[in-house]
């Protein structure tokens, strides 16, 4: 398939209802509405295609800028191919689950992470917390250094309440996924969060969020699933 019959799939796709809740997040024209599972069927017929992903994205309609994080070959992209596509990333949606979904399994997703978490720009840092929370999720425990962990905890701590809205609500999930996914510093993730507190988000034109990591924590506790892992981070 190419670049035109994608979009044509993705137009026929489309429906109002899932256009409006992507704009109520955000997103805004060109998109068409697509529900992320309703993309499955065209990625079996494409599987991975970095070619193609590449011209999806740069359409900037937003349905194909998903899409393309779906094709994408994480390994075969460099550090400038994903700061092109973050640099794109216009909401947070593009940038903690497309861009950071597909930076997630990279080789070089720690390196690139770290670098846009001490950029200061509020969809990077987002990205880049977004980005671990999604490694931390699926690899191994060993695949990571535990004093670099805890130091990054600490950060969190001292910063998060004068971060950019978006750094927060990543920042927070980070808490959460150590706590839930990291088992050597749960103990340290919950006393972290009750620490943070309780973190406001403000939004654009709505209601501030509040978000609390402790409570989210001693949910997945009871829940007994403290070491879950996830198969896969892509669909």
């Amino acid at each position: 398939m190419n670049l035109e019959m994608v979009m044509q799939e993705l137009e026929e796709l489309g429906k109002e209802r899932s256009k409006k809740m992507y704009i109520s997040n955000g997103a805004h024209e060109p998109l068409f509405g697509v529900a992320t599972g309703a993309m499955k069927p065209i990625f079996k017929k494409i599987k991975i295609n970095q070619p193609l992903a590449e011209e999806l994205y740069a359409t900037g309609n937003y349905d194909a800028m998903y899409f393309a994080g779906i094709i994408a070959d994480p390994k075969a992209m460099t550090e400038s191919d994903y700061d092109r596509w973050i640099d794109a990333a216009y909401f947070y949606m593009l940038s903690d689950y497309v861009v950071a979904v597909t930076l997630s399994e990279s080789d070089i997703a720690q390196e690139v992470g770290d670098k846009w978490i001490a950029s200061g720009e509020e969809l990077r840092m987002s990205a880049g917390w977004s980005c671990y929370c999604w490694l931390l999720g699926n690899r191994k425990d060993v695949e990571f250094s535990e004093s670099k962990i805890s130091n990054m905890l600490d950060m969190v701590q001292n910063t998060i309440h004068d971060s950019p809205e978006r750094a927060k609500s990543a920042m927070n999930n980070f808490v959460y996924t150590v706590g839930t996914s990291y088992l050597p510093l749960h103990e340290k993730a919950v006393e972290t969060a009750k620490a943070i507190g309780i973190v406001e988000v403000k939004k654009e034109e709505k209601k501030s969020g509040f978000l609390n990591a402790y409570e989210s924590i001693q949910k997945e506790v009871d829940r007994g699933r403290i070491g879950f892992k996830r198969r896969h981070v892509r669909c």
